[in-house]
């Protein structure tokens, strides 16, 4: 039985939990402006929505890539906690955006900073390795 990365798995599913609830946000936005798929405009709320459902999936792979490498590389448990960071970084990004463009900015520099430690963590780790034979 894998037990390891047990952390970074649960929040992982957290993530793309948190992606999905925003989907489930599009879907309410679309049913309260009246416009359906396949349109994406004429109204702001829904714009506001999609674009901050369409910019998580942006950064998924960069978040995610980054997330494992630098619990495998360095360590679960922050690893684990620089997620949860970003799942509230992405949440209060979301609910800035959906409430004004100019909100989005807080949880946008939350969710950045996580992502660029975990990446640039990982990165360091990882040609620091190769440049010392693996130590």
């Amino acid at each position: 039985m894998m037990m390891q990365h047990r952390w970074v798995a649960v929040v992982t599913l957290v993530a793309l939990l948190t992606y999905f609830w925003m989907g489930l946000q599009t879907a309410g936005a679309r049913r309260k402006s009246g416009i359906a798929a396949p349109a994406m405009t004429g109204d702001p709320l829904l714009e506001r929505t999609i674009r901050a459902h369409y910019n998580t999936l942006e950064w998924l792979p960069i978040f995610l890539g980054s997330l494992w490498l630098f619990a495998i590389y360095w360590n679960e448990l922050v690893a684990a906690g620089l997620g949860v960071v970003w799942i509230v970084g992405r949440i209060m990004y979301q609910t800035g955006y959906v409430q004004a463009a100019e909100k989005r900015e807080a949880g946008f520099m939350v969710q950045a900073l996580a992502t660029a430690v975990l990446l640039f963590g990982a990165l360091g780790k990882i040609v620091w390795s190769l440049a010392t034979g693996g130590a």
